[in-house]
């Protein structure tokens, strides 16, 4: 009678739970938590040079500049294993999101400890929100829930993740410059089209605010293309 299993050593993905689609959901949201990370790089850094600060909110901006600056350099190592199907994403990507949720149960304790802030309940749902979406990522990928069969792709060699990293790297910064570049330019051609004021600077101030969104949808982007380029071009079958 023959097995209805199948032999990973034949370089066939293991048989198990079918998956569902839904694993694919974790690696949107580290997308997304990547690009917001970029945004809060972009519109923060500035605040470390103000002297004006109180030190408990100048440690807090410090430590969340520096939280960005990991969540992003860890998600492309992420999005390298995720690109390359590999088992060890789903492990790792539990890792980085309880990473995550210790930050921001840690950020949220402070600003509610810390007289110095004013309570927000805006704030507060939205620190919810981005706790119950990272506990349900985790929940998609635990272990039986089908992630092995996408995740898990023996038949072929991926790149190495160094090579990921370094690809992503130079992609974003790449896409980081075209898109501030256009979206700068598309804000000075939106400005004049419009005929809008110059008072006081606004149009100036726009033609900014559109440049700094294209900063970080050319960083997103191009990183993400970067490293799907390596894995199709670089993936070759296993010897």
């Amino acid at each position: 009678m023959t097995s209805s299993s199948v032999n990973p050593g034949n370089g066939q993905t293991p048989a198990g739970r079918p998956d569902s689609g839904l694993s694919f959901v974790p690696v949107g949201w580290l997308i997304f938590v990547m690009a917001w990370s970029v945004y809060g790089l972009a519109s923060a850094w500035w605040l470390v040079g103000n002297s004006g600060l109180p030190d408990k909110i100048f440690y807090l901006v410090l430590g969340g500049l520096a939280a960005n600056v990991v969540t992003i350099l860890w998600g492309l190592y992420l999005l390298g294993l995720a690109f390359g199907r590999s088992a060890r994403f789903p492990r790792h990507f539990t890792i980085w999101q309880i990473v995550i949720i210790i930050w921001l149960l840690a950020r949220q304790a402070y600003v509610l400890a810390v007289p110095d802030f004013v309570f927000s309940a805006r704030g507060l749902a939205i620190t919810g929100a981005e706790i119950a979406i990272g506990l349900l990522c985790i929940y998609l990928l635990r272990r039986g829930s089908g992630a092995e069969t996408v995740y898990a792709k023996p038949e072929t060699e991926a790149p190495p993740v160094f090579v990921s990293i370094v690809a992503a790297l130079l992609g974003i910064i790449l896409g980081a410059v075209i898109g501030a570049v256009a979206g700068f330019f598309a804000g000075s051609v939106i400005a004049d089209v419009t005929s809008m004021s110059c008072f006081e600077g606004a149009c100036g101030y726009f033609a900014a605010f559109i440049g700094l969104a294209g900063l970080v949808v050319g960083a997103i982007g191009g990183g993400i293309v970067a490293v799907w380029l390596a894995h199709r071009r670089r993936r070759r079958p296993v010897a």
